[in-house]
């Protein structure tokens, strides 16, 4: 009886609170400001605690993280990834590949993203339910990773880029992932699907796409009422909306249409770039691709449709940033890692740098705040301070000053716990 009844109190006593205090040379709280000097931050049961000086006594109990050589930052996010996909892999491994094994492939690629640095990301492209799973996987704590946003499949126009091509037609129709849509009415009823569904976010492609096998050009594909059927529609289910958008209409039309955000804007013009700006969108400038697929030219990697896309686009690697820039438009982080290697995402950091004319501070205001406005999520993540969750990356040198910084992360917290 005894026993029992002290099994019972055990089993109805709060567990103990998990306190990490984490030794810090430099703390960046918050990209736009001068970082702290040597620091200690208190992480309890994954949320910020306290940042205090290092002269500062540690709470009893706490497990102690020595990064007092290091600089600590932010988190980092990137606003367009595809966790369950591989660059490299034949197109017509669509054909023969399970949803399940693009599942395997999530886990693996989201340990890479946060090991290197990203505690949160945006997953703009998956097959119907995959990037779901992987998301909720590693909520449940079943698996290390990022914080995921995840879109499912791209909304596409039928035949455009993100719908099913390059096979015969009953392949095609198994392929099918129930993505496409014709006019606002149809448009509006996969806004509501993907919702149902569990969508974080809704993407469409705005214009054609460079890695489809889809050959109808790189500018405007859905009409501009469609575009706003499926604004309006998101909006007011409460979900954010990205536009793949490479050609400078198609960028303008999806603007005006108010997305929250243009993904790549490869071809955008000053017109385009002034719309944006009125709405107060984002560009995810998406840099990194160009790098990879110039070094697969001429390698029989990509079919002759893809490779005629892959050379038309080479010669506009950052000329996106420098334009709306101009014009006033804002810049998230975002990569579109699985285009190239998962876990190099930070690479893109430098590109920003060398080829869109950004500082290493604007980068890194890009990667933490900026990036957390964009998803909404500005009171959970994007600075480090009490009550926020923590998301924590240590390098050896300063990354708001030397942006290549971001892509030698050499420890990372995630959400409370460690990513080893």
């Amino acid at each position: 009886m005894r026993t029992t009844l002290i099994a019972a109190l055990l089993l109805a006593s709060p567990a103990a609170a998990e306190t990490f205090a984490i030794k810090a040379g430099h703390v960046i709280t918050d990209a736009a400001k001068p970082a702290l000097g040597p620091s200690t931050i208190i992480v309890t049961d994954g949320r910020i605690t306290a940042i205090n000086p290092a002269s500062a006594p540690i709470p009893a109990g706490a497990i102690l993280i020595d990064q007092s050589s290091r600089t600590l930052s932010p988190g980092l996010i990137d606003s367009h990834v595809h966790l369950t996909g591989d660059p490299g892999t034949p197109f017509w491994r669509e054909a023969v590949d399970s949803a399940e094994l693009s599942v395997a492939y999530g886990m693996k690629n989201a340990r890479l993203t946060a090991k290197a640095g990203f505690t949160t990301v945006r997953d703009l492209g998956s097959a119907r339910l995959a990037g779901f799973a992987v998301r909720d996987a590693i909520n449940s704590g079943l698996f290390p990773g990022p914080r995921i946003l995840a879109a499912g499949p791209a909304l596409s126009i039928v035949g455009g880029h993100g719908d099913t091509s390059g096979f015969l037609p009953a392949v095609n129709d198994a392929l099918d992932q129930g993505n496409t849509c014709t006019g606002a009415t149809e448009c509006t009823a996969r806004v509501r699907e993907a919702s149902q569904r569990g969508a974080d976010v809704i993407k469409f492609t705005a214009t054609g796409g460079v890695l489809s096998q889809q050959g109808r050009g790189l500018d405007q594909h859905f009409t501009e009422d469609e575009m706003r059927a499926i604004v309006t529609t998101a909006h007011s289910l409460g979900l954010k909306v990205a536009a793949h958008a490479h050609g400078p209409r198609g960028i303008e039309a999806a603007a005006r249409a108010g997305v929250d955000s243009v993904e790549h804007g490869s071809f955008i013009d000053d017109a385009g770039a002034k719309v944006l700006a009125g709405t107060k969108g984002w560009l995810v400038p998406t840099l990194m691709p160009f790098r990879y697929t110039a070094e697969q030219l001429g390698k029989g990697v990509y079919t002759p449709v893809v490779e005629a896309k892959v050379r038309a686009i080479l010669a506009r690697r950052g000329k996106q940033i420098s334009i709306a820039r101009a014009a006033g438009a804002r810049i998230a982080f975002g990569t579109d890692a699985g285009v190239f290697p998962h876990g190099r995402n930070g690479e893109e950091a430098a590109d920003m740098v060398e080829y869109g004319g950004m500082t290493p501070r604007d980068v890194l205001i890009s990667a933490t705040t900026g990036a957390a406005e964009l998803l909404g999520l500005s009171s959970e993540i994007g600075t480090l301070e009490p009550g926020k969750a923590a998301d924590i990356i240590a390098t050896d040198g300063d990354p708001a000053v030397d942006a290549k910084q971001l892509a030698q992360v050499r420890w990372v917290m995630a959400r409370g716990k460690v990513v080893e």
